[in-house]
């Protein structure tokens, strides 16, 4: 492995050995704490515009293969480890993470302190960086990473949204038998077939893809829905004209001010149908009521995060992937605060007050991460049923 140099905007910098693709990579910086999901961390939309560093020291022990992926493609700009694993141990494996992140141009950092890497994120705040393997010069490198623009302002969602709508049949993955398939009308007597298949849909679901990752997917065929999926910029008056029972906002990367039209399609949206937000969708569900959002020092990544739901005193041990948050000032006689972060008390979860709307900031699909908020798949499911009737 050859040299490779990662810069941040503030001047620090670290020297380590390359993997995946060579070349550069400018973004921000974040820190994820989760130990294991590395796949799902590389292929999550939420990702992009930013590098990963991981806490957990060993990673690319088992492999990559074609089920683990949550989007089309990987989205992280640059991956930093302290150990990459160059042979890995797994009966799923179809390849290494190496030749994965080289076939899809991610430029990795190994070798390099992760710990001091993140204490210094937490004490001074995520910030841009760039990983280079061509470059000698570390100075040089922090220059260039002070002059990124950053995530403040900048429309991501235009860069991993779809550019069509589709539609979703896929449920949740089997062990041994893969991914689920929507039974066929009238039952599944007729399937031949050994892969395992779900029921018949209850609801019909529109799904904005501000980034959408694909367990969110299946776990809304699998809760009863039928899900379209539509590009970020779809008019509310097209969604509407197609009466689904509900309408949900998925996650997405970056600021949620820089889409104001996001903002402007989920204000004619309120009050039509039931809305259920997680993510960035939480975040434009909040600016669409009247909120406003702000950007955290340096966000929360990771399967570990502890939420407490309001409505029930029960703490759930969360999966998280954001770097700004809501206000809970500023939503105030709009909708109230349902969950909270125990770690920094940053607003988790809001349900307006009158209307069949309610959002989340972390991530109930998990993938990598707990499955303590799965619940809340069947409270939209519920929310649609109680409009229905």
């Amino acid at each position: 492995m050859s040299k490779a140099i990662l810069a941040l905007a503030d001047g620090r910098f670290y020297i380590g050995r390359s993997f995946g693709a060579q070349g550069e990579a400018l973004g921000e910086v974040v820190f994820n704490t989760s130990m294991t999901g590395y796949q799902e961390i590389l292929t999550d939309p939420s990702y992009e515009g930013q590098m990963v560093a991981m806490t957990y020291p060993e990673i690319g022990n088992v492999g990559v293969n074609p089920e683990d992926v949550e989007s089309r493609k990987p989205y992280v700009k640059g991956f930093i480890v302290k150990e990459y694993s160059s042979i890995p141990s797994n009966w799923r494996a179809s390849q290494t993470l190496h030749e994965y992140m080289t076939a899809h141009g991610i430029v990795g950092i190994e070798g390099i302190d992760t710990r001091s890497l993140v204490r210094h994120l937490r004490d001074h705040g995520s910030q841009e960086g760039i990983i280079s393997t061509v470059s000698d010069n570390p100075e040089e490198l922090a220059a260039r990473a002070k002059l990124s623009p950053g995530l403040i302002g900048r429309d991501l969602v235009k860069e991993v949204t779809c550019q069509e709508p589709y539609d979703w049949n896929e449920g949740r993955w089997e062990l041994g038998k893969g991914y689920k398939k929507r039974e066929p009308a009238g039952g599944g007597k007729k399937r031949r077939s050994k892969i395992p298949s779900f029921a018949a849909p209850l609801f019909s679901v529109v799904a904005y893809d501000y980034g959408i990752k694909l367990n969110i997917l299946r776990s809304l065929a699998e809760s009863g829905c039928t899900v379209k999926v539509v590009p970020a910029w779809t008019p509310a008056e097209e969604v509407l004209a197609m009466n689904p029972d509900g309408i949900f906002l998925s996650n997405g990367p970056g600021d949620p001010d820089a889409v104001p039209y996001a903002r402007e399609i989920v204000q004619k949206l309120i009050g039509k149908k039931p809305i259920f937000g997680i993510c960035l969708g939480h975040q434009i569900m909040g600016l669409a009521l009247g909120g406003k959002s702000y950007k955290l020092k340096f966000g929360h990544h990771g399967g570990n995060q502890p939420v407490m739901d309001l409505t029930t005193r029960k703490v759930e041990i969360t999966t998280q992937n954001h770097g700004f948050a809501l206000d809970p000032d500023s939503l105030k006689g709009a909708a109230e605060v349902t969950h909270l972060n125990l770690n920094d008390h940053t607003v988790e979860g809001l349900a307006h007050r009158e209307l069949p709307i309610f959002s989340v900031q972390y991530h109930p699909e998990s993938s990598p991460g707990p499955h303590d908020a799965s619940y809340l798949f069947q409270r939209f499911v519920k929310l649609m049923k109680e409009q229905r009737n």
